[in-house]
Order: C-alpha cells, then sequence, then structure tokens
C-alpha cells in the first residue's frame, strides 16, 4: 500500500490525496514509518490472518477423511457417524468439522455404494385431437374446520384444455379416482386403446382400484416424476385458474353441497365462456367440439378484409389466429424443435 503512495507521489500526486484513495489518513502513514521502520496495519478492520486455536491440523483431517470412507462409514452422514464413533470410545472431531471437512472434499454425499436416486422424465405426449391425452389431479379445497379439506377430483383433455370430469370429496383415495374418471369416460365416448392419462405419483393415481379401472377400459397410464410439478403442468395450470378466479370464495366452504354447487358453475364458465390465452381466445368448449377452427379462419378473414380497407394502419401482417394443431405434454429438446423449427436458427 505504502509502495504505491510513494510512486502515486513521486509521480507529482498530493500526499493528502493518495492516502485518501487508499483509504487512510496521512497521519495513519505517519505512523506506519516510525523511525523508518514500516508498521503493520494497525486498524481495527484490517483483516488478520491467524489460525484458531481449535482448528484440526492436516493429518487429523487425513484420518477424519479415511474413517468417513470406511465401509462401516461410507454410506452414513456425519450426523450417524459421529455417534457410532462414540460409542465404540472414539472421539475424531465434532460433527460440524466432520461435514466441513467432507464439503471442502467434496464427499459430503453418496461417498460409499449408495447412488444420487435418477427418476427418467416422463416419455413426451401429444394429442392431436379431443380425448386422445388426459390430465387429471387432485386439490385441497378448506372447509371451515382447521385440518380438514375437501378433495377436488379434476380431469381434463390436453388438446382442448376441457374440463371433461370432476368430483368433490371428502376423502382422497382411489376408489373415489376410479368413479370420476369411468363417468367421464362414459360421458366422452371415448374409444378403446385410444386415450392416455396423465396424471402424478400420488396413491389415488396408482391405486389398485384405479389401475384396474383404466386396464379394463384399455386406457394407458402415465405418470409424473416424484415430487416434480412441471410434469403435470396442465393440472397445475388449471389448479391456478381454479383459485384464483375472481369468483372463488373468500371463505372456506362449509359443506360438500356447497362446493360442489360452486365448482359446477366454475366448469360451466370454464369450458363455454372462458377464452383461454392458449387456444387463441376460444372456449374449451368450442375447440373441444372442433368448433374452434370456423371461429378462428372467420377472426382472420376479418383481419384480412380490415388490412385491405385501410392498409396504412397495418405495419406487419396482421394477427396470427391460426390454431394449434399439435399439443404436448412434457416435451423433449427433439420435439421442441420439431414443434419450432425457427428456434434452431435463433
Amino acid at each position: 500500500m505504502t509502495t504505491c503512495i510513494d510512486e502515486a507521489c513521486a509521480a507529482g500526486a498530493r500526499l493528502e490525496k493518495a492516502c485518501r484513495v487508499v483509504g487512510i489518513s496521512p497521519r495513519t502513514l505517519q505512523r506506519w514509518r516510525q523511525e523508518g521502520v514500516l508498521k503493520a496495519d494497525g486498524r481495527k478492520s484490517a483483516s488478520r490472518q491467524r489460525t484458531p486455536a481449535n482448528r484440526l491440523s492436516e493429518a487429523e483431517r487425513q484420518q477424519l477423511l479415511v474413517i468417513a470412507n470406511e465401509p462401516e462409514f461410507a454410506d452414513m452422514p456425519p450426523s450417524q457417524i459421529v455417534p457410532v464413533l462414540a460409542d465404540q470410545g472414539r472421539y475424531i472431531a465434532s460433527e460440524s468439522s466432520f461435514y466441513r471437512v467432507l464439503r471442502e472434499a467434496n464427499q459430503l454425499a453418496h461417498r460409499g455404494k449408495a447412488k444420487v436416486p435418477r427418476h427418467n422424465r416422463p416419455a413426451p405426449l401429444q394429442a392431436s385431437a379431443a380425448n386422445q391425452l388426459w390430465s387429471w389431479d387432485i386439490t385441497y379445497l378448506a372447509t371451515t374446520i382447521n385440518g380438514c379439506f375437501f378433495y377436488l377430483y379434476l380431469i381434463m383433455d390436453v388438446y382442448s384444455r376441457k374440463i371433461v370430469g370432476w368430483e368433490v370429496y371428502d376423502t382422497e383415495s382411489a376408489e373415489h379416482a376410479a368413479s370420476v374418471f369411468h363417468k367421464a369416460h362414459l360421458r366422452e365416448g371415448v374409444g378403446a386403446e385410444s386415450l392416455v392419462l396423465h396424471s402424478d405419483n400420488g396413491s389415488p393415481m396408482k391405486g389398485a382400484t384405479m389401475l384396474a379401472t383404466l386396464q379394463r377400459l384399455g386406457v394407458m397410464p402415465s405418470f409424473s416424476r416424484p415430487s416434480v410439478s412441471n410434469d403435470n403442468p396442465y393440472s397445475e395450470a388449471l389448479f391456478k385458474t381454479v383459485k384464483y378466479h375472481p369468483g372463488f370464495p373468500d371463505k372456506p366452504f362449509e359443506s360438500l353441497q356447497e362446493a360442489r354447487e360452486w365448482f359446477a358453475g366454475f366448469q360451466r364458465w370454464y369450458n363455454e365462456e372462458h377464452r383461454h390465452s392458449a387456444l387463441k381466445f376460444v372456449t374449451p368448449g368450442q375447440r373441444h367440439r372442433g368448433e374452434g377452427v370456423a371461429i378462428l379462419e372467420q377472426r382472420s378473414r376479418l383481419y384480412e378484409a380490415a388490412r385491405a380497407q385501410r392498409p396504412e394502419r397495418w405495419t406487419s401482417s396482421t394477427r396470427n389466429w391460426e390454431r394449434e394443431g399439435v399439443v404436448f405434454l412434457n416435451p423433449n429438446k427433439s420435439t421442441e424443435k420439431e414443434v419450432h423449427p425457427k428456434a434452431k436458427a435463433a
């Protein structure tokens, strides 16, 4: 630091300004140079390199690593290693020291044969028409009793976003799930071997009754990875629409009947009145019935006519009213390139 100050002064800088740049006063520099001997930085804020008295030596660190990698301890975390060593009458270091040393050596996890659990991403699914791919899930509805909930079972068509089946129960079970799905399957008139049903890994989704129902109806089940909500995005998005709807009750539901009546009204609004942004603002019901194509074509003709009548108002092409032909669930990178070929150029 003082060398920098000397060089600055030799180049014509004033001592006071040079000291200010490095954060000291001329008086401090003077104290450091008493009797011609440069003293150490005496400021309280100055960093001091000192070795803690309780720091492990290098030999002790190596001993700790050797013990942590022994077959007996290789699959244990430090929280278990330390008590076992204590029961053996051995003290090597504290639990926090074990964690610190193993972390610094990148050995904090999976030192032994245990491997990081891996769950493969679900295979990409696609739908080019209604009743090819359904998604379903269960969400909680608050009740007036603390700790008690109603359960909304909700099935949607991924292609059209239409709610094809729902029910509210006071319990969560595979039997209820099978009943809701069976009714929706009959109501929609789905053919055998033509439908894939995607859900998460909850017990109602993988219960024996539910799986038996799917097998009997010729429906292919598909499951998300454990604890990965992004694998079931359509159902998650629909639940958000439900609970953020302006008409969603501010107070908890007092009865099953009240919850069912409210959701029946929501379903009618969502399927037949809600213009879905992902569907180019046609309703899920219109898209499900195939009416969306004519609606979008009519909008496109209207915009083209408006542009032809007043071209000076249009600086580019008209709004894109082209429908989305294929909908993907959990697409991989290669699928995304096929869907968005321009992304490769970008």
